[in-house]
Protein backbone atom coordinates (compact mmCIF):
# COMPACT_ATOMS: atom_id res chain seq x y z
CA UNK A 1 0.00 0.00 0.00
CA UNK A 2 1.37 3.63 -0.85
CA UNK A 3 1.27 6.26 1.73
CA UNK A 4 -0.61 5.98 5.26
CA UNK A 5 -1.99 2.84 3.70
CA UNK A 6 -1.78 1.31 6.68
CA UNK A 7 -2.01 4.54 8.85
CA UNK A 8 -3.33 5.11 12.57
CA UNK A 9 -6.84 5.35 13.50
CA UNK A 10 -7.67 8.67 12.81
CA UNK A 11 -9.60 10.39 9.95
CA UNK A 12 -6.73 11.80 8.93
CA UNK A 13 -5.10 9.10 8.20
CA UNK A 14 -7.99 7.41 6.29
CA UNK A 15 -7.99 10.28 3.89
CA UNK A 16 -4.26 9.77 2.74
CA UNK A 17 -4.47 6.61 1.78
CA UNK A 18 -4.13 6.92 -2.06
CA UNK A 19 -4.33 3.40 -3.23
CA UNK A 20 -3.65 -0.14 -2.17
CA UNK A 21 -1.16 -2.62 -4.17
CA UNK A 22 -0.38 -6.24 -3.85
CA UNK A 23 -1.42 -9.56 -4.65
CA UNK A 24 -4.09 -11.84 -4.92
CA UNK A 25 -3.63 -15.71 -4.66
CA UNK A 26 -5.79 -18.61 -5.38
CA UNK A 27 -4.65 -21.83 -4.25
CA UNK A 28 -7.10 -25.19 -6.22
CA UNK A 29 -6.18 -28.36 -4.08
CA UNK A 30 -7.36 -31.45 -6.23
CA UNK A 31 -7.03 -35.10 -5.00
CA UNK A 32 -6.78 -36.73 -8.10
CA UNK A 33 -5.36 -40.42 -6.58
CA UNK A 34 -5.11 -42.72 -3.91
CA UNK A 35 -1.43 -41.96 -4.00
CA UNK A 36 1.28 -41.43 -6.61
CA UNK A 37 4.44 -43.91 -7.75
CA UNK A 38 8.01 -42.64 -6.30
CA UNK A 39 9.35 -42.32 -9.55
CA UNK A 40 10.82 -38.63 -10.44
CA UNK A 41 8.66 -36.70 -12.81
CA UNK A 42 11.07 -34.62 -14.80
CA UNK A 43 8.79 -32.60 -17.21
CA UNK A 44 4.88 -31.25 -16.45
CA UNK A 45 3.12 -29.48 -19.82
CA UNK A 46 6.96 -29.23 -21.20
CA UNK A 47 8.17 -27.08 -18.24
CA UNK A 48 10.84 -28.72 -16.01
CA UNK A 49 10.25 -30.02 -12.23
CA UNK A 50 11.60 -29.13 -9.45
CA UNK A 51 11.28 -29.69 -5.47
CA UNK A 52 9.85 -27.10 -3.29
CA UNK A 53 11.99 -25.19 -1.39
CA UNK A 54 11.28 -22.12 1.11
CA UNK A 55 13.47 -19.60 1.63
CA UNK A 56 12.41 -18.51 5.27
CA UNK A 57 13.58 -15.49 7.00
CA UNK A 58 13.17 -16.87 10.49
CA UNK A 59 14.91 -18.56 12.65
CA UNK A 60 13.53 -22.88 11.49
CA UNK A 61 14.95 -26.39 12.51
CA UNK A 62 16.88 -27.80 9.42
CA UNK A 63 14.65 -31.03 9.06
CA UNK A 64 11.47 -30.64 6.69
CA UNK A 65 8.86 -32.54 8.09
CA UNK A 66 6.62 -31.79 5.49
CA UNK A 67 6.02 -33.57 2.10
CA UNK A 68 8.12 -31.24 -0.62
CA UNK A 69 6.05 -31.40 -3.25
CA UNK A 70 7.48 -31.22 -7.09
CA UNK A 71 6.81 -27.87 -8.53
CA UNK A 72 6.23 -26.69 -12.29
CA UNK A 73 6.29 -22.77 -12.52
CA UNK A 74 4.04 -22.36 -16.00
CA UNK A 75 4.21 -19.46 -18.61
CA UNK A 76 2.54 -16.21 -17.44
CA UNK A 77 -0.57 -15.31 -19.04
CA UNK A 78 -2.16 -12.27 -19.96
CA UNK A 79 -6.04 -12.14 -19.60
CA UNK A 80 -8.44 -9.29 -20.04
CA UNK A 81 -11.04 -8.79 -16.82
CA UNK A 82 -13.36 -6.03 -16.48
CA UNK A 83 -10.49 -4.41 -13.86
CA UNK A 84 -8.23 -4.20 -17.14
CA UNK A 85 -5.76 -6.38 -18.29
CA UNK A 86 -3.83 -8.86 -15.68
CA UNK A 87 -1.53 -10.91 -15.95
CA UNK A 88 -1.63 -14.33 -14.22
CA UNK A 89 1.53 -16.36 -13.24
CA UNK A 90 0.59 -20.06 -12.74
CA UNK A 91 2.69 -22.87 -10.43
CA UNK A 92 1.81 -26.36 -9.25
CA UNK A 93 2.87 -28.75 -6.82
CA UNK A 94 2.51 -32.34 -6.87
CA UNK A 95 2.22 -34.63 -3.53
CA UNK A 96 3.27 -38.07 -3.13
CA UNK A 97 -0.09 -38.27 -1.55
CA UNK A 98 -2.23 -38.19 -4.54
CA UNK A 99 -2.95 -34.32 -4.81
CA UNK A 100 -2.13 -31.36 -6.57
CA UNK A 101 -2.15 -27.74 -5.89
CA UNK A 102 -2.71 -24.94 -8.09
CA UNK A 103 -1.42 -21.35 -7.52
CA UNK A 104 -2.70 -18.44 -9.85
CA UNK A 105 -1.25 -14.74 -8.38
CA UNK A 106 -2.63 -11.84 -9.56
CA UNK A 107 -1.31 -8.46 -9.24
CA UNK A 108 -3.51 -5.44 -8.54
CA UNK A 109 -3.82 -1.61 -7.64
CA UNK A 110 -7.14 -0.21 -6.07
CA UNK A 111 -8.08 2.48 -4.67
CA UNK A 112 -10.32 1.14 -2.33
CA UNK A 113 -11.05 -2.33 -0.54
CA UNK A 114 -14.37 -2.78 -1.78
CA UNK A 115 -12.88 -2.64 -4.87
CA UNK A 116 -10.73 -6.15 -4.39
CA UNK A 117 -14.52 -8.01 -3.88
CA UNK A 118 -14.76 -8.81 -7.27
CA UNK A 119 -11.21 -10.48 -7.48
CA UNK A 120 -13.46 -13.34 -5.80
CA UNK A 121 -14.53 -14.83 -8.34
CA UNK A 122 -12.27 -13.53 -11.09
CA UNK A 123 -14.07 -13.14 -14.53
CA UNK A 124 -12.55 -12.63 -18.12
CA UNK A 125 -13.26 -10.50 -20.95
CA UNK A 126 -14.58 -13.50 -22.68
CA UNK A 127 -17.44 -14.49 -20.15
CA UNK A 128 -15.55 -17.18 -18.57
CA UNK A 129 -14.15 -17.82 -15.19
CA UNK A 130 -10.77 -18.52 -13.46
CA UNK A 131 -12.02 -21.25 -11.56
CA UNK A 132 -13.03 -22.19 -14.90
CA UNK A 133 -9.71 -22.10 -16.15
CA UNK A 134 -7.87 -23.76 -13.66
CA UNK A 135 -10.13 -26.71 -13.87
CA UNK A 136 -8.99 -27.16 -17.42
CA UNK A 137 -5.61 -26.88 -16.39
CA UNK A 138 -6.06 -29.48 -13.56
CA UNK A 139 -7.49 -31.99 -16.01
CA UNK A 140 -4.52 -31.55 -18.49
CA UNK A 141 -1.98 -32.16 -14.99
CA UNK A 142 -4.33 -34.76 -14.64
CA UNK A 143 -4.18 -36.59 -17.99
CA UNK A 144 -0.12 -36.17 -18.39
CA UNK A 145 0.86 -37.52 -14.84
CA UNK A 146 -1.88 -40.33 -14.85
CA UNK A 147 1.13 -43.06 -15.39
CA UNK A 148 2.47 -41.96 -11.90
CA UNK A 149 -0.49 -42.50 -10.66
CA UNK A 150 -1.36 -45.28 -8.06
CA UNK A 151 -5.24 -45.70 -8.13
CA UNK A 152 -6.32 -42.89 -9.79
CA UNK A 153 -9.88 -41.38 -8.61
CA UNK A 154 -12.64 -42.65 -10.98
CA UNK A 155 -14.70 -40.08 -13.29
CA UNK A 156 -14.43 -36.63 -13.75
CA UNK A 157 -12.51 -34.18 -12.15
CA UNK A 158 -13.75 -33.94 -8.15
CA UNK A 159 -14.81 -30.60 -7.06
CA UNK A 160 -11.45 -28.60 -5.58
CA UNK A 161 -10.81 -27.32 -2.89
CA UNK A 162 -10.42 -23.44 -3.29
CA UNK A 163 -9.20 -20.36 -0.69
CA UNK A 164 -8.22 -16.95 -1.75
CA UNK A 165 -6.05 -15.00 -0.08
CA UNK A 166 -5.21 -11.06 -0.67
CA UNK A 167 -1.79 -9.85 -0.12
CA UNK A 168 -1.44 -6.20 0.37
CA UNK A 169 2.10 -4.99 0.45
CA UNK A 170 3.24 -2.83 3.40
CA UNK A 171 6.01 -0.51 3.46
CA UNK A 172 9.26 -1.24 5.39
CA UNK A 173 9.97 0.52 8.07
CA UNK A 174 6.91 2.33 8.29
CA UNK A 175 5.79 3.64 11.75
CA UNK A 176 2.22 2.78 11.21
CA UNK A 177 0.32 -0.26 13.02
CA UNK A 178 -1.47 -2.91 11.22
CA UNK A 179 -3.69 -3.53 14.51
CA UNK A 180 -4.18 0.51 14.42
CA UNK A 181 -4.96 -0.11 10.56
CA UNK A 182 -7.49 -3.24 10.84
CA UNK A 183 -9.31 -1.13 14.26
CA UNK A 184 -10.60 1.41 11.41
CA UNK A 185 -11.03 -0.64 8.32
CA UNK A 186 -12.35 -3.72 10.00
CA UNK A 187 -16.02 -3.88 8.23
CA UNK A 188 -14.24 -3.44 5.20
CA UNK A 189 -12.13 -6.14 5.73
CA UNK A 190 -14.97 -8.76 7.16
CA UNK A 191 -16.49 -7.05 3.51
CA UNK A 192 -13.46 -8.31 1.14
CA UNK A 193 -12.94 -11.81 3.20
CA UNK A 194 -17.03 -12.63 2.78
CA UNK A 195 -17.68 -11.14 -0.55
CA UNK A 196 -19.67 -8.72 0.42
CA UNK A 197 -20.33 -6.03 -2.31
CA UNK A 198 -21.62 -3.19 0.78
CA UNK A 199 -20.19 -3.63 3.95
CA UNK A 200 -22.53 -1.53 5.49
CA UNK A 201 -25.09 -3.62 5.54
CA UNK A 202 -22.74 -6.41 7.55
CA UNK A 203 -23.91 -7.28 11.28
CA UNK A 204 -21.43 -5.79 13.93
CA UNK A 205 -21.65 -9.76 14.79
CA UNK A 206 -20.72 -10.80 11.25
CA UNK A 207 -17.56 -8.48 10.75
CA UNK A 208 -16.99 -9.85 14.67
CA UNK A 209 -16.64 -13.33 13.40
CA UNK A 210 -15.01 -12.88 10.02
CA UNK A 211 -12.10 -11.22 10.94
CA UNK A 212 -12.26 -12.54 14.59
CA UNK A 213 -8.82 -14.94 14.01
CA UNK A 214 -6.09 -12.37 13.47
CA UNK A 215 -2.69 -12.35 14.72
CA UNK A 216 0.03 -9.82 14.14
CA UNK A 217 4.00 -10.52 14.90
CA UNK A 218 5.59 -6.67 14.40
CA UNK A 219 3.78 -4.27 13.81
CA UNK A 220 3.71 -3.62 10.20
CA UNK A 221 2.57 -7.25 9.67
CA UNK A 222 -0.95 -8.64 9.67
CA UNK A 223 -2.88 -12.38 9.07
CA UNK A 224 -6.21 -12.25 9.44
CA UNK A 225 -8.12 -15.72 8.77
CA UNK A 226 -11.75 -16.30 7.84
CA UNK A 227 -12.94 -19.99 6.57
CA UNK A 228 -12.82 -18.83 2.33
CA UNK A 229 -10.61 -16.16 1.84
CA UNK A 230 -7.50 -14.33 4.13
CA UNK A 231 -6.03 -10.90 4.48
CA UNK A 232 -1.88 -10.71 4.44
CA UNK A 233 -0.56 -7.35 5.07
CA UNK A 234 3.20 -7.70 5.14
CA UNK A 235 7.06 -6.31 3.03
CA UNK A 236 6.16 -8.86 -0.12
CA UNK A 237 9.56 -10.60 0.40
CA UNK A 238 7.78 -12.03 3.66
CA UNK A 239 4.70 -13.53 2.23
CA UNK A 240 5.60 -16.83 1.35
CA UNK A 241 6.07 -18.30 4.89
CA UNK A 242 2.34 -17.92 5.38
CA UNK A 243 0.93 -18.49 1.89
CA UNK A 244 3.21 -21.83 1.99
CA UNK A 245 1.37 -22.36 5.36
CA UNK A 246 -2.25 -21.59 4.22
CA UNK A 247 -1.63 -23.62 0.96
CA UNK A 248 -0.50 -26.64 3.00
CA UNK A 249 -3.26 -26.67 5.35
CA UNK A 250 -5.74 -26.50 2.35
CA UNK A 251 -3.99 -29.32 0.58
CA UNK A 252 -4.87 -31.35 3.96
CA UNK A 253 -8.30 -30.62 3.91
CA UNK A 254 -8.85 -31.42 0.42
CA UNK A 255 -6.77 -34.86 1.14
CA UNK A 256 -9.15 -35.48 4.34
CA UNK A 257 -12.41 -35.10 2.23
CA UNK A 258 -11.11 -37.42 0.39
CA UNK A 259 -10.43 -39.87 2.63
CA UNK A 260 -14.14 -39.63 4.39
CA UNK A 261 -15.50 -39.98 0.90
CA UNK A 262 -13.84 -43.29 0.99
CA UNK A 263 -14.74 -44.36 4.06
CA UNK A 264 -18.37 -43.70 3.73
CA UNK A 265 -17.98 -45.66 0.37
CA UNK A 266 -16.49 -48.49 2.22
CA UNK A 267 -19.63 -47.99 5.61
CA UNK A 268 -22.12 -48.12 2.92
CA UNK A 269 -20.70 -50.92 1.43
CA UNK A 270 -20.06 -52.91 4.78
CA UNK A 271 -24.15 -52.14 5.73
CA UNK A 272 -24.86 -53.70 2.64
CA UNK A 273 -22.77 -56.77 2.64
CA UNK A 274 -24.41 -57.24 6.39
CA UNK A 275 -27.69 -56.76 5.32
CA UNK A 276 -27.45 -59.28 2.00
CA UNK A 277 -25.57 -61.88 4.52
CA UNK A 278 -22.56 -61.98 2.07
CA UNK A 279 -20.11 -64.24 3.95
CA UNK A 280 -18.30 -65.54 1.08
CA UNK A 281 -14.88 -65.71 2.18
CA UNK A 282 -13.09 -64.63 -0.77
CA UNK A 283 -15.73 -61.30 -0.52
CA UNK A 284 -14.03 -60.83 3.11
CA UNK A 285 -10.40 -61.79 2.94
CA UNK A 286 -9.03 -58.72 1.50
CA UNK A 287 -10.65 -55.96 4.04
CA UNK A 288 -8.33 -56.69 6.79
CA UNK A 289 -5.94 -55.53 4.56
CA UNK A 290 -7.68 -52.45 2.97
CA UNK A 291 -8.53 -51.37 6.56
CA UNK A 292 -4.47 -51.69 7.44
CA UNK A 293 -3.37 -49.89 4.59
CA UNK A 294 -6.15 -47.01 5.15
CA UNK A 295 -5.33 -46.99 8.51
CA UNK A 296 -1.58 -46.17 7.89
CA UNK A 297 -2.15 -43.67 5.17
CA UNK A 298 -4.04 -41.95 7.80
CA UNK A 299 -1.17 -42.13 10.75
CA UNK A 300 1.09 -40.93 7.89
CA UNK A 301 -2.01 -37.78 6.84
CA UNK A 302 -2.40 -37.57 11.36
CA UNK A 303 1.97 -36.94 11.79
CA UNK A 304 1.55 -34.09 8.92
CA UNK A 305 -1.13 -32.60 10.59
CA UNK A 306 0.94 -32.77 13.68
CA UNK A 307 4.63 -31.54 12.30
CA UNK A 308 3.71 -28.96 9.61
CA UNK A 309 4.69 -26.61 11.77
CA UNK A 310 7.53 -27.93 13.51
CA UNK A 311 9.26 -27.08 9.81
CA UNK A 312 8.76 -23.26 10.08
CA UNK A 313 10.63 -23.66 14.28
CA UNK A 314 8.09 -20.46 14.52
CA UNK A 315 5.69 -19.29 17.24
CA UNK A 316 4.13 -16.50 15.04
CA UNK A 317 3.98 -19.45 12.00
CA UNK A 318 2.17 -21.83 14.71
CA UNK A 319 -0.38 -19.86 15.51
CA UNK A 320 -1.16 -19.08 12.05
CA UNK A 321 -1.86 -22.33 11.36
CA UNK A 322 -3.55 -23.26 14.67
CA UNK A 323 -5.74 -20.72 13.06
CA UNK A 324 -6.06 -22.18 9.93
CA UNK A 325 -6.83 -25.48 11.31
CA UNK A 326 -9.48 -24.28 13.27
CA UNK A 327 -11.07 -22.47 10.64
CA UNK A 328 -11.07 -25.50 8.31
CA UNK A 329 -12.17 -27.62 11.44
CA UNK A 330 -8.96 -30.20 10.30
CA UNK A 331 -8.74 -31.74 13.82
CA UNK A 332 -12.47 -32.55 13.64
CA UNK A 333 -12.46 -34.11 10.04
CA UNK A 334 -9.86 -36.53 11.45
CA UNK A 335 -11.74 -37.13 14.40
CA UNK A 336 -14.85 -38.09 12.02
CA UNK A 337 -12.56 -40.24 9.76
CA UNK A 338 -10.80 -42.12 13.37
CA UNK A 339 -14.86 -42.96 14.38
CA UNK A 340 -15.68 -44.16 10.99
CA UNK A 341 -12.39 -46.31 10.56
CA UNK A 342 -13.71 -47.82 14.06
CA UNK A 343 -17.27 -48.29 12.80
CA UNK A 344 -15.85 -50.17 10.01
CA UNK A 345 -13.59 -52.05 12.31
CA UNK A 346 -16.77 -53.07 14.21
CA UNK A 347 -18.57 -53.88 10.91
CA UNK A 348 -16.39 -55.94 9.69
CA UNK A 349 -15.27 -57.82 13.00
CA UNK A 350 -19.29 -58.59 13.22
CA UNK A 351 -19.28 -60.42 9.96
CA UNK A 352 -16.35 -61.88 10.07
CA UNK A 353 -17.65 -63.30 13.57
CA UNK A 354 -20.77 -64.48 12.05
CA UNK A 355 -18.77 -66.27 9.37
CA UNK A 356 -16.79 -67.86 12.04
CA UNK A 357 -19.73 -69.34 13.56
CA UNK A 358 -21.14 -70.43 10.56
CA UNK A 359 -18.34 -72.64 9.77
CA UNK A 360 -18.09 -73.88 13.15
CA UNK A 361 -21.56 -74.86 12.75
CA UNK A 362 -20.57 -76.30 9.06
CA UNK A 363 -17.93 -78.59 11.18
CA UNK A 364 -20.04 -79.26 14.17
CA UNK A 365 -22.20 -80.99 11.63
CA UNK A 366 -19.93 -82.28 9.45
CA UNK A 367 -18.57 -84.25 12.46
CA UNK A 368 -21.94 -85.47 13.48
CA UNK A 369 -22.43 -86.70 9.60
CA UNK A 370 -19.17 -88.58 9.73
CA UNK A 371 -20.11 -90.00 13.40
CA UNK A 372 -23.61 -91.31 11.95
CA UNK A 373 -22.07 -92.75 8.87
CA UNK A 374 -19.43 -94.57 11.12
CA UNK A 375 -21.72 -96.20 12.86
CA UNK A 376 -24.11 -96.82 9.97
CA UNK A 377 -20.90 -98.63 8.15
CA UNK A 378 -20.44 -100.03 11.89
CA UNK A 379 -23.81 -101.62 12.11
CA UNK A 380 -23.44 -103.08 8.08
CA UNK A 381 -20.60 -104.86 9.51
CA UNK A 382 -21.78 -106.70 12.05
CA UNK A 383 -24.84 -108.05 10.42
Amino acid sequence: MTAAAIGKPTPASAETVESYSGEVVYFYAFDVAYEMHRRPIQTLLGQPVVEFALDTNKRAPRQHTFFRPNTVRLPAMERITPNGPLRLERVIKILPVGAISITIRVPFTVKSLDELTSYHDLRFGDGTYLYEEVRRLANEVREELEPFFVRPVDGSLRDEEAYTVFCLNAQSGSANRCEDWLKLHRREVAALLTEEVDHGRLSDQEVEESTGKWLSYYEQDLVVIDWDAALVIDEPRFFEEALYLIEMANLQLAELEAYDRLLDGAVERSYRDIGARKWSTFKTIGIPRDLRELRIDLARLSDELLNTTKFFGDWHMARIYQALSDRFHLEEWHRTIDEKLKTLDELYQLLRSEQNNRWMLILEVSIVVLFVVDLAMLFVRIH
